[in-house]
């Protein structure tokens, strides 16, 4: 059977690019090894973490929060059966919407591990070994990405005292001690929901800061915020060894700057340091598809060397993120029937979903200042706004950076409760070119925790009206 487009992988990218392809009348088979779809991302990433941080979160505030709310409920006891099975429900719920949706759109599902003959030919080899081959006038990888580990450091997964991000969403009982290595996105957000459930969790990392990217003043608040939350962090750290003793995980480590080593114990212990393109057994260097640092070279329609492959996601350039990947596969749907699909790479949002939660988009000073784009800073702090207030949620700030001459809004970066909803409008904002001046006259209802947005805003000309 021949097709318009056989896209390999069914994550985030893959399976909307396949969806979007369909819905402009191409006839698409997707390629998924997993047996269910949705990828990493909702099977053993984005939504698992999700489902876990939030019943971690409320698992704290019944505990700490709900009696400064005048609601008195005793001290809470973790059902930790419950709590994997809301997590697994929730996986289930979004796997298996996924494939409903590839069957409404007629998109045919093949199962097993894709690798590319040549162009137009994509071979799949099912879990009994079986093969077929696939004919198609287009290929798209959309294959993601895999556990990164520290680099020179042997390190063997078992999934229950050395583990990777997979592991850490299924642990089969709280942690007493937990060492994360890697103060990124992945390792914070999976130490806050077991420290919140009750580990002793301690974080190593090599940079001397964490979340490394991120805007430095945020970043700063933050590891203020995540120590008196009781986390321990030794950054400016190299981790050497990383073992499995009889009672648990050991790491050592040595200050990056020289000096003597130490060696932490614990229950478990987190490899958090990054994820890797996947493009194992796919078959590229035969095929002759260009790479680099392991990631697939496109062009800005996406497309690689080889003429009618393309590649989306985790394998290509840019921030690895499930809607950057999204965003892509639209785009390479659009561009595969003939119009005019774009992904803005200068507005992506990004959002580290701990407590308080992070949200970015745009430049941060420390970009603009290396770039040596002039730019003014309006900051304004959730203790000035009425409903953060009310919540309970004050800690953190909005801040909007905005060209000095022309007033376009550059980068937004927010600290507090629920980042990663208010980021949406500076991202509309930014798609559509707005100003500083667009976002302080554009009226917000009160009380919200919107309004902050609307004060940064207005603080870009100082002229903010609550602090």
């Amino acid at each position: 059977m021949s097709y318009d487009l056989v896209v390999i992988g069914a994550g985030p990218g893959g399976y909307v690019c396949a969806i979007r392809a369909a819905q402009l009348g191409l006839k698409v088979a997707i390629v998924e090894k997993r047996k269910t779809y949705g990828g990493t991302c909702l099977n053993v990433g984005c939504i698992p973490s999700k489902a876990l941080l939030h019943a971690s979160e409320m698992f704290e505030m019944a505990g700490h929060e709900l009696p400064h709310f005048g609601v008195v409920v005793g001290k809470p006891k973790l059902d930790h059966v419950a709590l994997m099975k809301h997590k697994d429900d929730t996986v289930a719920a979004n796997v298996n919407g996924v494939a409903f949706l590839l069957k409404k759109n007629k998109v045919t599902t093949v199962q097993g591990a894709g690798a590319i003959l040549a162009a137009g030919q994509v071979e799949v080899t099912a879990e009994d070994g079986s093969k077929q081959v696939l004919e198609t006038k287009n290929i798209v990888i959309a294959t993601g990405s895999d556990v990164a580990t520290p680099p020179g450091v042997a390190v063997e997964f078992d999934e229950k005292v050395i583990c990777s991000s997979t592991g850490a969403l299924a642990l089969d009982k709280v942690p007493a001690k937990l060492i994360v290595i890697g103060a990124g996105v992945i390792g914070l957000e999976l130490g806050s929901v077991w420290r919140r459930l009750g580990a002793e969790v301690t974080v190593v990392e090599y940079l001397d800061r964490i979340l490394p990217g991120m805007d430095g003043e945020v970043v700063k608040t933050f590891q203020r915020t995540l120590e008196k939350q009781g986390m321990k962090l030794h950054l400016s750290s190299k981790v050497t060894a990383v073992e499995k003793g009889k009672k648990g995980g050991k790491v050592t480590f040595e200050p990056v700057a020289g000096g003597e080593a130490q060696t932490l114990e614990a229950d478990v212990v987190l490899v958090a340091t990054g994820r890797r393109p996947y493009t194992d057994g796919l078959g590229l260097e035969a095929a002759g598809v260009a790479m680099d640092r392991g990631r697939i070279v496109i062009d800005e329609h996406f497309r690689a060397n080889v003429a009618g492959i393309y590649a989306i996601g985790d394998v290509v350039r840019g921030p690895m993120l499930a809607h950057k990947a999204e965003d892509e596969g639209l785009a390479v749907a659009e561009i595969i029937a003939g119009q005019h699909g774009h992904v803005n790479y200068e507005v992506i949002p990004g959002v580290v979903y701990t407590t308080p939660e992070i949200a970015a988009v745009g430049a941060t000073e420390e970009d603009l200042k290396a770039r040596g784009i002039a730019y003014k800073a309006g900051k304004f702090p959730f203790t000035a706004n009425g409903r953060a207030r009310a919540m309970r949620v004050a800690d953190g700030f909005v801040k909007v950076l905005a060209d000095a001459a022309t007033d376009r809004v550059l980068g937004v970066h927010i600290i507090g409760h629920a980042a990663g909803e208010l980021i949406a409008e500076a991202a509309v904002l930014m798609e559509f070119g707005g100003s500083a001046e667009d976002l302080a006259r554009t009226c917000h209802a009160h009380p919200t925790l919107s309004e902050a947005v609307k004060e940064a805003a207005m603080a870009v000309d100082k002229r903010q009206i609550h602090m």
